[in-house]
């Protein structure tokens, strides 16, 4: 599977959340050989849970692999600081961002630990997830569209 084809289930994925009245982002778990392992989505608002981002789902949906160094995780939007520690806990090696104008989350960190980071620069998952946050800023408001108010001088 090249990039394109990848996207296409993350993007099913969020579009499926959209219809379930989520958050519109998807993600998806593929071998290096392009085998979908797994995939999912931003189940916040559904499942009334903080913790079911798109890219927890998928990994979850994939099952225990034995190493993950060779997995892609394939995401429409550039992962949160939660799933970039995913991405980091579990070693997997690639990460596929549709977009990251909307948010860019941890991707620099993920480079400098030597996770593989792309980024689509996708059309369709800007769209989507822009017209979401037009219609729903609370929604949005609620987690990822705060900015952090932490400090690393903080105990």
């Amino acid at each position: 599977m090249n990039i394109e084809e990848m996207l296409k289930v993350a993007i099913s994925e969020a579009r499926t959340g959209l219809e379930e009245g989520g958050i519109p982002i998807g993600a998806a778990l593929f071998s290096d050989d392009g085998t979908l392992l797994g995939k999912g989505h931003n189940r916040r608002v559904q499942d009334d849970d903080p913790a079911i981002h798109a890219e927890t789902d998928a990994f979850r949906n994939a099952g225990r692999q034995t190493d993950y160094r060779k997995t892609v995780m394939v995401t429409t939007l550039s992962p949160c600081w939660y799933c970039s520690g995913l991405v980091r806990q579990f070693g997997i090696g690639t990460v596929i961002i549709g977009e990251n104008e909307t948010f860019k989350g941890g991707e620099d960190w993920l480079k400098e630990n030597g996770v593989k980071v792309i980024v689509a620069d996708n059309s369709e998952c800007k769209q989507l997830l822009n017209q979401f946050i037009e219609k729903h800023p609370e929604i949005w408001n609620e987690d990822i569209g705060v900015p952090c108010e932490c400090s690393n001088d903080e105990n």
